[in-house]
């Protein structure tokens, strides 16, 4: 347990979030206000009993199987688009509540579809909407990323390629591929991501969680990553180490998602502070917060107590994420700056 007074700070601490899925971040009231409403069956309205349906409970497996289990449940609240634009606003509410200046948030138009009548064109600037509505209320930047999954078809990625093109004006900043990299290489959707990035979006690729360190060396070589989701497994190859050090490949960690879906056994065991030792740059991110039970702010704090990381060393992670974040080079240089004043300030 941390000290009641660096608990308030790491608060109050100005934060960049990279990597945080909408899908993964409902509220859990949120949640059992649409069951009620729309008649999801449930033992009884309850967020205790909900929880254990959605969220990662003590005592239970932490597999990836398991974890991903949680979404099952999820995906059965995206019935309207009126669900879909009160889940977006709370999310950039909660994110600007925990103090996050900036953040990326990702999400899979394909899953807000399923039930909703909705396509994916129209979802795009849907989820856009109401997250920027709502961060300028709140005074905090917000950007998306799409992602696409390496099990579904390749001609569904190009449709969330064209609607991620098609709303960057919204601000769509980057592109992503995620699900079961173990089963399914990313090589098929390899020329769909050549033509994200020479559309100008970022790459994001989720790598090297639930499989080898190959799997980070065709996203950063094969679809031109710039940036990993995770990426932990890198450390068994200490060559790709030192590439992702000399093309400043950025690695989206997020410890407590990667102990509870047991790819670490313990949050002092996760290669987080090897990594950064070696010189890759890591950021800090939550993953999925209502799956975890964390925000950002509780995040920095767990590893802080686990970890032998300082104060001092969060501020550098922060201002990593800064220079990694998916803008044009003079808003990117703006965030820097901002950010390196409110670190000098602390």
């Amino acid at each position: 347990m941390l000290e009641p007074d660096l608990r308030a700070t790491i608060a109050d601490l100005p934060k960049i979030e990279l990597h945080r899925h909408l899908e993964g971040s409902l509220r859990l009231d949120t949640l059992v206000d649409i069951a009620r409403e729309h008649g999801i069956e449930m033992p009884d309205y309850d967020i205790e009993t909900l929880r254990p349906f959605v969220q990662m409970m003590p005592n239970e497996p932490r597999t990836a199987k398991h974890f991903l289990s949680k979404f099952t449940m999820l995906r059965q609240f995206y019935r309207t688009i009126e669900i879909v634009q009160r889940i977006t606003r709370e999310i950039v509410e909660d994110a600007a509540k925990d103090n996050v200046r900036y953040m990326e948030l990702r999400f899979t138009p394909k899953a807000l579809c399923n039930i909703s009548d909705c396509t994916l064109e129209e979802i795009v600037p849907l989820v856009c909407d109401a997250g920027n509505e709502t961060a300028e209320e709140h005074g905090i930047i917000v950007r998306y990323i799409v992602s696409m999954n390496r099990h579904e078809p390749v001609s569904l990625g190009e449709s969330v390629l064209r609607a991620a093109i098609n709303n960057q004006h919204k601000g769509v900043v980057g592109l992503d591929l995620a699900g079961n990299e173990a089963d399914f290489s990313c090589i098929p959707f390899r020329s769909l991501f050549h033509r994200a990035k020479a559309a100008g979006l970022g790459i994001t690729i989720h790598a090297g969680e639930w499989a080898g360190a190959a799997s980070v060396w065709d996203a950063i070589g094969n679809l031109g990553a710039s940036r990993v989701g995770h990426g932990i497994s890198v450390l068994e190859d200490p060559a790709l180490v030192q590439v992702l050090v000399d093309r400043e490949i950025t690695l989206e960690v997020c410890p407590s998602s990667n102990y509870l879906s047991g790819i670490v056994d313990s949050l002092e065991d996760h290669p987080l502070q090897a990594l950064t030792r070696r010189h890759v740059l890591t950021t800090l991110n939550t993953d999925d917060p209502l799956l975890c039970n964390i925000t950002l702010s509780d995040e920095i704090a767990l590893v802080m107590a686990h970890m032998d990381i300082t104060l001092d060393d969060i501020k550098q992670y922060m201002l990593r994420a800064a220079r990694a974040a998916f803008l044009p080079p003079s808003e990117r240089e703006d965030l820097i700056r901002q950010f390196q004043g409110f670190m000098a300030a602390i």
